[in-house]
């Protein structure tokens, strides 16, 4: 006899698929805006981010619409792309952030302590780069990646580096750029390019504690772009 194998479910899955339940079964019907994260938190006696991911899977599978500054709405079910059973398991944005805050937090020291003279220069170019640029476009993000890659490059340790492109990559998943849509807002390069000045200032000045935590803040500062509360549930309206 051949068994079936079990699949290992994400919150913010459990959570769709409940969601899904609920719209088969007629009691979210189309057209219908599902009730605010908040409410939806407690009624599920879960965190907001899951919630959040959940409805982000949901846009992602096509049963639901986000529509920014109104809220979360039904699609029609049979406009729906993917059953719940066949939902990757794609990984948590939430825990991305986490992972990368414990590991790039480690590499900022280690880059403040090992980085050469000619990487501290470009690192200072770098950062001049990101400064120049003020809206959330491919053009921030191209340096944006510069600038974690030199960091984790100045420690010296290609393994780090490689880990560090891997952890970079995966905030290309669908999941972390329709996070970045619906609520980030475009000009959050300013705030963000004040953290990468102080992660900046703390290696060039070879201060590895305080590389380390300015590195843990900005990533902290990154989730609560994503993850901030926002009054209705809904995704900020950025204009």
């Amino acid at each position: 006899m051949e068994l079936p194998s079990l699949k290992a479910e994400r919150l913010y899955q459990k959570i769709s698929t409940l969601l899904i339940g609920f719209i088969k079964d007629g009691t979210f019907q189309q057209g219908q805006a599902l009730p605010a994260e908040r409410e939806l938190s407690k009624q599920l006696g879960v965190g907001r981010s899951s919630v959040r991911e959940a409805l982000i899977a949901l846009e992602i599978a096509g049963w639901v619409e986000i529509r920014t500054g109104t809220g979360v709405f039904v699609r029609h079910p049979g406009e729906a792309r993917i059953e719940p059973a066949l939902m990757d398991a794609e990984f948590s944005a939430a825990d991305l952030l986490s992972a990368r805050a414990v590991i790039e937090g480690e590499i900022a020291a280690l880059a403040a302590k090992n980085g050469t003279d000619a990487q501290r220069e470009a690192l200072a170019r770098t950062i001049g780069m990101l400064e120049a640029q003020s809206v959330n476009n491919a053009a921030f993000l191209d340096e944006d990646k510069r600038f974690h890659l030199l960091i984790s490059e100045m420690t010296g340790n290609a393994v780090l580096t490689e880990v560090m492109t891997v952890l970079w990559n995966k905030r290309y998943s669908p999941m972390f750029t329709h996070l970045e849509t619906f609520y980030a807002d475009e000009n959050i390069p300013v705030a963000l390019n004040a953290d990468h000045r102080r992660i900046g200032e703390a290696i060039l000045n070879r201060d590895a504690r305080a590389a380390k935590n300015a590195m843990r803040a900005h990533l902290r500062n990154v989730h609560h772009t994503l993850f901030a509360d926002s009054p209705d549930g809904a995704p900020p309206d950025n204009g």
